[in-house]
């Protein structure tokens, strides 16, 4: 057999091969992007998640109450929301905060997860979480 023959007859094989192939790649289904909007029926609150280290709480307020520009002016000494000055407390009413700013999506109620949507009012006394609804 000719070498050219045989080699066209590899070069024509390949291509019906890679032909072949790339039919039977799938075409992928993409899921929503992350941070659309994911509400739990009715008004929603972003709150502190109990059971979560004290460490990574405070970095979550910090930063919520930081860079992230939640309103944390209620939970400073004095005001409606301090008392009871937890690190819970403020860290949800911070977490809230930034929660109901931000769309109230899930991923808006993260907090390195130190933080989860209710659909349960936190507000207390004189102390009133903004909600969603």
């Amino acid at each position: 057999m000719d070498i050219m023959l045989l080699y066209d007859l590899f070069v024509a094989l390949g291509v019906i091969l890679q032909q072949k192939a790339e039919s039977t790649i799938p075409i992928p289904t993409f899921s929503p992007p992350e941070g659309n909007t994911t509400f739990v029926e009715g008004t929603t609150w972003c709150v502190a998640r109990p059971g979560v280290s004290q460490f990574d709480l405070q970095n979550a307020l910090d930063w919520a109450c930081g860079l992230g520009a939640a309103d944390c002016s209620l939970v400073q000494p004095g005001a409606a929301c301090y008392d009871p000055d937890t690190l819970l407390g403020h860290a949800s009413y911070a977490f809230n905060s930034y929660y109901q700013q931000n769309g109230n999506s899930d991923i808006a109620c993260y907090f390195g997860g130190t933080a989860i949507i209710t659909n349960r009012d936190p507000s207390y006394g004189s102390c009133k979480y903004l909600s969603s609804g």
